[in-house]
């Protein structure tokens, strides 16, 4: 029995016998396992000759596509650190995650959708990236010191040829325990987190995770979380890498190309989150399309009429986060379930150890009882990136992941919420603090003593929206269309507060205590 492939060079070694079986299906793209090989070691030369190696941190600006797997493999391959970059960010959100992530050469698509990243990253960086050649001479910029390449899309494709065995050197000289990947994860401040993971981490859990969800070679995954964020990096792309199964996504913007793409490519099993497969099942065609293919997996809408649920809540959530390399509970069992078991997150994925502790005295909780979950284990990150040990562990090792959930005594679990505040929009995690910041400085100068006031409100297609309470005693007109055109500039679109209302100082509810009553918050949005 051959050894489990522990680093991504093990793995696209180990699929050689996959040649021209697809990896990837995008929309219009196609990238075989061969193609990825190839074309991922024509990038490596381009990455060893701007100066990349071990330790590197190469960033990726690309939508789902390619473009990414194929910039991911090679840097991957050859020992560097890949940190992705969300296709929704602005140019301050750039500036803070290149200067916090100490990125050496960034590979970005010029555009995508609306976005211009030359412009935007020229904003955030200070600079004039309009004109960046093949072979650019290196950055040394204040704003970002450690920052030497920016290597725009079309560039890197005239890279030159690496000799085999230096390739082959610099993979073998990759282990488990380096660092694979750090993903950035919404923190309950302003301040960006970016998790450390190893390529054993993120493989071996992958794997493990493939095994309980019956991930095989011969399945299709349609994913639509997209691969800068843990979900679409880890249990969608890698994943489908380690099973050597192909990967369906698609970043049209018409839901009839989309369900163009489905009847064709005939995923086995799907993944992601609803809210984004949600426009799919308003398009007038979709009652016709055959998607009886799909019948395995999370995105009940567009799976096959004979497996849906006649109620979500009887079957198994998972539930994930960056700092456990994707998901971390789950169940293979895809049947409903009794009626006791109503809104289970299934059990904890191999690997972990957990505790729920009441989160004020650090005591176990007895079963049934509501705590925090804490957890440990090979698969939970190494930290966050330059912060030390004390600020992500504590003195034991465990994580404290701020989930409340309760363990029934069959040891299946269920989410009730964080114990802090951090509202989970169509998949993403948004941290109140930077869009009260955001706001304050918005309205700064129509109020210097404004106030605000960030929640989740619960939505049936989003799961939550954004929601602001903004303080003010002005007298001055509030113009919200003109708050949000400003806010847009500052904030990617999910952060943009879909609600707002304006109140006066006296009005914020408060708890005897002196604090703002959240619930009353809330309240203020009823009706």
């Amino acid at each position: 029995m051959t050894s489990p492939a522990l680093t991504v060079a093990d793995v696209l070694r180990e699929h050689r016998v996959r040649g021209d079986k697809a990896l990837l299906v995008c929309d219009h793209e196609r990238l075989s396992y061969d193609d990825a090989a190839r074309l991922s070691r024509s990038m490596a030369g381009r990455l060893i000759a701007l100066g990349v190696g071990k330790g590197t941190h190469v960033g990726l600006l690309y939508p789902n596509g390619a473009q990414f797997v194929i910039a991911m493999l090679a840097a991957a391959r050859i020992g560097a650190v890949v940190i992705p970059f969300s296709t929704f960010s602005t140019a301050p959100e750039l500036r803070r995650q290149l200067i916090d992530s100490d990125v050496t050469v960034l590979l970005a698509t010029r555009s995508y959708r609306s976005h211009d990243y030359v412009a935007r990253l020229g904003e955030a960086l200070d600079e004039n990236l309009s004109a960046a050649a093949e072979t650019p001479e290196p950055l040394y910029n204040t704003v970002t010191p450690v920052l030497r390449h920016v290597v725009f899309s079309g560039d890197e494709v005239r890279a030159g040829s690496v000799e085999e065995a230096l390739l082959t050197g610099l993979e073998d000289d990759v282990d488990a325990c380096d660092v694979l990947a750090i993903i950035y994860t919404s923190g309950s401040t302003s301040a960006p987190k970016g998790v450390v993971l190893t390529h054993g981490g993120l493989l071996g859990h992958q794997r493990n995770l493939n095994e309980i969800r019956g991930l095989l070679p011969s399945d299709r995954l349609f994913c639509n979380s997209p691969f800068f964020w843990i979900g679409g990096f880890a249990f969608g792309l890698l994943a489908t890498l380690v099973a050597g199964a192909t990967l369906v996504c698609s970043n049209a913007v018409d839901a009839g190309d989309t369900l163009d793409l489905l009847e064709a490519e005939k995923p086995t099993i799907t993944n992601g989150f609803t809210a984004g497969i949600a426009h799919l099942t308003r398009h007038p065609s979709f009652a016709s399309r055959d998607l009886r293919s799909m019948r395995r997996g999370n995105l009940y809408p567009i799976m096959a009429p004979e497996v849906r649920p006649a109620d979500p809540e009887l079957r198994h959530h998972m539930l994930g986060m960056t700092e456990a390399g994707s998901v971390l509970l789950l169940s293979g069992d895809e049947s409903d379930q009794p009626e006791a078991r109503r809104g289970s997150f299934g059990c904890l994925a191999p690997g972990f150890e957990a505790r729920v502790i009441d989160p004020d005295t650090g005591a176990d909780v007895t079963p049934t009882v509501l705590g925090e979950l804490i957890v440990r284990g090979p698969y939970v990150m190494q930290g966050y990136y330059g912060r030390s040990r004390e600020e992500c562990f504590d003195p034991d090792g465990w994580f404290h992941t701020g989930d409340l959930v309760r363990r029934d005594a069959d040891g299946f679990y269920y989410f009730a919420g964080r114990s802090g505040s951090m509202i989970k929009t169509a998949g993403a995690n948004v941290a109140p603090a930077e869009v009260e910041k955001a706001l304050v400085t918005v309205l700064k100068e129509i109020d210097p003593a404004v106030t605000a006031h960030v929640i989740g409100l619960p939505d049936s297609d989003r799961g939550q929206v954004v929601a602001a309470v903004v303080a003010t005693d002005s007298t001055a007109p509030f113009d919200e269309a003109a708050i949000l055109r400003t806010l847009r500039s500052e904030l990617s679109a999910y952060k943009i507060p879909r609600r707002i209302t304006a109140v006066r100082h006296r009005e914020i509810p408060t708890l005897s205590s002196g604090k703002v009553d959240i619930p009353g918050l809330r309240a203020l949005f009823d009706g």
